[in-house]
């Protein structure tokens, strides 16, 4: 009987310690089969036009980025809005612009409209960004680049749910040194977590920001949550710079002139499926005739688009090198990859006026040999953002195609949630990308209610069913309106109303059906009258509902950018006039002093 007992006694005690050594096991087991939230990449391109990425028909090398379009949907009906800003709080908050603070820029807004509700040119605090929500379901929130959405402590990228940052308040900034846009800013405004910073000596804007990246993913790792990383690029925002090397891989290209540009693009997005062949292209009547310009000119132009395509391949290459980071650590698989433009490509042309080439021309080398190095300052003006934006009509700072649609590419590798290699032309909207992700992640929305406080509830839709290969579009016949410095649009299925100020329209209403006719070639408001006065009714209601204002007689986003600059350079000047002239009566009243001095000695 002892030895009985002392048997069954081993035995049980070694059976305990199996179930014990097993436990873990099972624990782990069921840990990793339930599944993780994913790991969130933005990559915002600054005014990159609807083909200048190689999957929607460009000749720029993109390779890394036409990747991440493989793996995932492309949208090729996707619309943001006409300018950065606007653009940029509605992807972060879902709400539309007016209703979240940047109804104007402040680079663009007219002193009428300064401080009238909608309208703070800073994203309001009556919002709750894509950060906040991430970080209270337990996410690391990090954001480098470009923010331009508030400067003070309270605005800050880390004062709106990032936990760490590296951003730049203003616009742009220069691409190889810690400087502004001359004129327009008197410093870069770069700050880390809310502090001023200062960039390394070897900086490049595009290596920089995923490099910054990188280190935060990093020094968190050991945290174990999932990450949230909003990569902001200055590329190709003005001005247009890019190393050497990859500029020299464009010297023999963009000799044939924009227009046959214009038309190559639009040949290759039809052939990829990502616009209607045979779609009819419009000339913009600000496009310049490539054969009237005289050799030095055309010289100029080639070299600004060859560095325009250098300074996209250089942005690729760094969005490669995050791709290949977040492989080689285990992530790529469990990431949702974002990439969109903030609007279509810049058609401003900084030397239009003989006051600017003036002032450009004391600040920086503006020979055609330095374009796009060190020290220019450089932008592909209007005939070549007409080419980057084909097939479209239009471009930055309008509500034509041009202007609001963009590449929208999201794509999650790992998960059968997302259709790898799909296309979807579907009307999408910036708005959809919070409530797609927060969707995607299984973190929850806020229904105007965030810990107590009102807020501006979201109105974008989730995408998730267009990113399974579903036809249509969420929005189906539900009207969605837009408006940004007088220009505004509703669009309603595959109908858009829309109108354009100068120097891009005439003010008047007309009709398109976005369908068959992307490039805004045949206006219907005539042949059908009935759309036309019930879509105008849709437009009257979201301006009334959202704070719409009428814009002055005579306003255009491009003179108002001029006057800030000018009112800007003018402050600057009066400023050094002022510290001059004090420094004169200084030294007056200094000699003065000495003068009486050395008399009463005498």
């Amino acid at each position: 009987m002892p030895g009985r007992l002392g048997g069954s006694r081993r035995a049980a005690i070694i059976l305990f310690g199996a179930l014990v050594a097993a436990f873990p096991v099972q624990a782990q087991r069921a840990e990793s089969a339930t599944p993780r939230h994913p790991n969130i990449v933005i990559l915002l391109a600054d005014d990159w036009g609807f083909s200048d990425v190689g999957a929607f028909g460009s000749e720029i090398a993109t390779p890394h980025i036409d990747a991440l379009a493989n793996a995932g949907m492309r949208f090729s009906n996707f619309h943001v809005a006409g300018s950065c800003s606007p653009t940029r709080a509605m992807l972060l908050t879902g709400v539309m612009n007016h209703r979240n603070g940047l109804g104007n820029m402040p680079e663009t807004i007219p002193d009428e409209h300064r401080g009238k509700p909608g309208y703070d040119t800073v994203m309001n605090h009556r919002v709750v960004t894509m950060a906040e929500l991430l970080k209270a379901a337990g996410y690391r929130t990090y954001l480098t680049g470009k923010w331009h959405l508030g400067s003070d402590r309270t605005r800050l990228p880390h004062a709106r749910g990032f936990d760490r940052a590296f951003s730049l308040a203003d616009a742009g900034a220069d691409n190889f040194e810690q400087r502004p846009i001359e004129g327009l800013y008197d410093q870069a405004n770069w700050t880390e977590n809310g502090k001023p910073a200062t960039l390394p000596r070897d900086y490049y804007s595009s290596r920089f920001v995923v490099q910054r990246m990188i280190d935060y993913i990093e020094a968190d790792r050991d945290s174990g949550k999932p990450f949230l990383a909003s990569v902001n690029f200055l590329a190709n925002h003005i001005p247009v710079q890019a190393p050497d090397s990859d500029i020299a891989r464009y010297s023999a290209m963009y000799r044939d002139g924009w227009t046959a540009l214009r038309a190559a693009r639009a040949k290759r997005a039809a052939a990829m499926g990502v616009m209607p062949a045979g779609a009819p292209l419009v000339t913009m009547p600000t496009t310049p005739d490539w054969a009237s310009l005289t050799t030095d000119e055309r010289a100029a132009a080639v070299r600004v688009m060859q560095a325009y395509g250098g300074m996209a391949t250089a942005m690729d290459r760094e969005v490669g090198r995050l791709v290949a980071h977040l492989k080689a650590t285990g992530d790529y698989d469990n990431t949702i990859f974002v990439f969109l433009s903030d609007n279509g490509a810049e058609p401003t042309n900084p030397f239009q006026s003989l006051r600017n080439r003036l002032f450009l021309g004391l600040q920086y080398d503006l020979s055609t040999a330095n374009i796009g190095r060190r020290g220019s300052f450089a932008a592909i003006g209007p005939g070549w953002a007409s080419a980057a934006s084909s097939p479209l009509s239009g471009y930055k700072f309008s509500a034509t195609e041009g202007g609001l649609r963009v590449p929208l590419i999201i794509a999650w590798p790992g998960s059968a949630r997302v259709r790898a290699g799909g296309i979807s032309d579907g009307l999408a909207h910036v708005t959809d990308i919070l409530p797609t992700l927060t969707d995607l992640a299984g973190v929850p929305g806020h229904g105007g209610d965030w810990r107590g406080r009102t807020v501006e509830p979201v109105t974008g839709r989730s995408l998730a069913p267009m990113l399974g290969g579903a036809a249509g579009s969420v929005h189906g016949d539900a009207p969605l309106g837009y408006e940004l410095s007088g220009n505004a649009a509703l669009f309603r299925g595959d109908y858009k109303l829309v109108r354009n100020l100068a120097p891009t329209g005439d003010g008047r209403w007309r009709l398109y059906d976005l369908k068959t006719d992307p490039g805004e070639t045949r206006d219907l408001a005539a042949a059908m009258p009935d759309r036309f006065a019930a879509m105008m009714a849709d437009y009257r209601a979201y301006a009334k509902a959202n704070g719409v204002l009428d814009m002055p007689a005579g306003y255009t986003a491009d003179e108002q950018i001029n006057r800030y600059a000018f009112e800007q350079q003018g402050r600057k000047r009066l400023i050094r006039i002022g510290l001059w002239a004090g420094g004169i009566i200084l030294l007056l009243a200094g000699l003065v002093w000495g003068f009486r001095r050395r008399r009463r000695r005498v």
